[in-house]
């Protein structure tokens, strides 16, 4: 069965990524981890006067190793691409370029793209509907797959995924299947990340206390 969404090479898709979010920069920012390099920027010790920032690294996991091998999902070595912004993009842009990059640079058909938000998080919620997506491609998920932090202490808050239907012949057959779902068949391919406070240790509470400082962040 021929596909129906083009095939493109790692060089196709880095040069579509980066055209689409800096079209008058071909230059390429090499990072040994996505966020490092913005640490100062995260705790607002700097100040960017650009809307944000690209980055293109290559990365090797080690926090789920253990679940390399075993699956379709998890890799030893790739490479990121991701966009951050300080408070200069709203979560309705932020979705809305990712929608717009991956229907209409990459090609994916609309119909096998599946949508995950965080359990409380209406807003996003609404924002993929009013782009568009069917509510029954839109699911909520909880801490462990829709809500995100750098560690212990630092930036956190809700995320959203958007996830590729592999089909039904690589999944696990149940018919509850959908993203979150341990098999292979939706594989996620974009996620949607927003910094809405930063964690600190307080000695006599847990969890860590938060502070807010709106950021956005958005990774293939």
């Amino acid at each position: 069965m021929s596909a129906d969404y083009p095939s493109m090479t790692t060089a196709e898709i880095r040069s579509k990524f980066l055209n689409f979010f800096v079209p008058d920069d071909p230059s390429l920012l090499l990072a040994n981890a996505g966020m490092n390099q913005f640490k100062e920027y995260y705790q607002g010790k700097k100040t960017m006067k650009e809307i944000g920032a690209i980055s293109c690294q290559k990365c090797v996991r080690t926090n789920d190793i253990d679940c390399i091998g075993e699956d379709g999902r998890h890799l030893s070595f790739f490479e990121m691409l991701g966009d951050f912004s300080f408070g200069g993009v709203s979560k309705q842009q932020a979705c809305a370029w990712a929608f717009e990059l991956i229907t209409k640079e990459f090609k994916l058909p609309l119909d096998r793209l599946y949508f995950t938000v965080f359990t409380e998080d209406d807003e996003t919620h609404d924002v993929w509907r009013s782009l568009g997506v069917a509510e029954d491609h839109i699911s909520r998920l909880g801490e462990d797959d829709n809500f995100w932090a750098a560690g212990p202490t630092g930036p956190c808050g809700p995320c959203s995924e958007i996830y590729f239907d592999m089909g039904e012949e690589v999944g696990c057959g149940s018919p509850d299947c959908k993203p979150g779902c341990d098999c292979d068949r939706f594989l996620p391919c974009r996620s949607c990340r927003t910094a809405t406070s930063i964690r600190a240790w307080v000695w006599s509470a847990w969890p860590p206390s938060c502070s807010t400082r709106p950021l956005i962040t958005t990774e293939i």
